[in-house]
């Protein structure tokens, strides 16, 4: 029972990052209608910033804030420059685009940094504490809280604020946004801008774990994306709810079931996002859509 309940805390502080990861998915494809494959390779050449920052020896703080600003700039920049003038393409185009600036940010990753991998500095403090057996750590307690944070903020940003209305609307309605005075584009920037900012944190967070490497946020992507299908890509409440529940099932399946171990838990989020697609495809809170032929 012990090592139940363990694993299922561990699986809750791993699906704290994909649920970050996912909600940055999730805004992008609100607001534009594109799955950007490249949103974790965004928060990796932003994670190495605040490598670089550090090793020069600006202060973590300082480090972090700093690239947490050059990531909203990129997803902004990587949105007016490589998005917005094919936002009427097809959806191979936007494919292959999305694939492209994958592939674009992590040769750019191993041109600047190397192939060797690199320490990250611990974000979060290093206690622990042992309840009934089970280990608890500051940073398993902390990566749920900044998930908390951040699924907050986004919440009340998008609620309460002029600005957070006018994304909404414009996502929802891009066309009659424009008549009422909406400036789209900037709306649809923004909300970029933002996502950028969700996948840096995402990359902060793991990179400690996994160390800094141009492919550290391959593995992380595939769970975000399985997160961001099961439970549904319309839904930040449902990109929160699945990226817990993939990091759970990881876990669970990478200890109990012998035959995937540690070395077979990718199958874990493939799994989830085949049985997701066939059982309800529009995610656990997507809403279905009817298209009349």
């Amino acid at each position: 029972m012990q090592l139940l309940v363990q694993q299922i805390v561990e699986g809750l502080a791993a699906g704290a990052i994909y649920a970050s990861l996912a909600l940055a998915l999730v805004l992008v494809h609100r607001a534009t209608r594109i799955v950007n494959f490249a949103q974790g390779e965004m928060g990796l050449l932003c994670a190495y910033l605040a490598w670089q920052l550090i090793a020069w020896g600006v202060p973590l703080i300082l480090a972090l804030l700093l690239a947490a600003v050059f990531s909203f700039a990129l997803g902004v920049v990587v949105f007016k420059c490589c998005i917005r003038p094919v936002l009427a393409a097809s959806a191979e185009t936007i494919v292959v685009i999305c694939t492209g600036l994958f592939l674009g940010f992590e040769a750019l990753c191993l041109l600047i940094w190397g192939p060797d991998t690199q320490a990250f500095p611990e974000v979060l403090p290093r206690f622990v504490w042992t309840i009934q057996g089970v280990r608890l750590t500051s940073s398993n307690v902390g990566m749920l809280i900044v998930l908390s944070v951040l699924a907050a903020g986004l919440a009340t940003w998008f609620k309460f604020t002029r600005v957070g209305l006018g994304m909404r609307a414009a996502a929802a309605e891009r066309d009659n946004s424009l008549l009422v005075g909406i400036d789209v584009p900037a709306m649809l920037a923004m909300g970029w801008g933002i996502a950028g900012v969700f996948g840096f944190v995402a990359a902060v967070l793991v990179a400690p774990h996994l160390l800094l490497s141009p492919t550290m946020m391959l593995s992380v992507i595939i769970y975000a994306l399985a997160a961001a299908t099961l439970g549904g890509w319309d839904s930040a409440p449902g990109a929160i709810v699945g990226g817990l529940i993939v990091g759970v099932a990881e876990s669970l399946g990478a200890s109990f079931i012998p035959f995937i171990g540690a070395e077979l838990k990718l199958v874990v989020p493939f799994a989830l996002i085949t049985l997701a697609l066939l059982i309800r495809p529009q995610g656990i809170f997507g809403v279905a859509t009817r298209a009349r032929v």
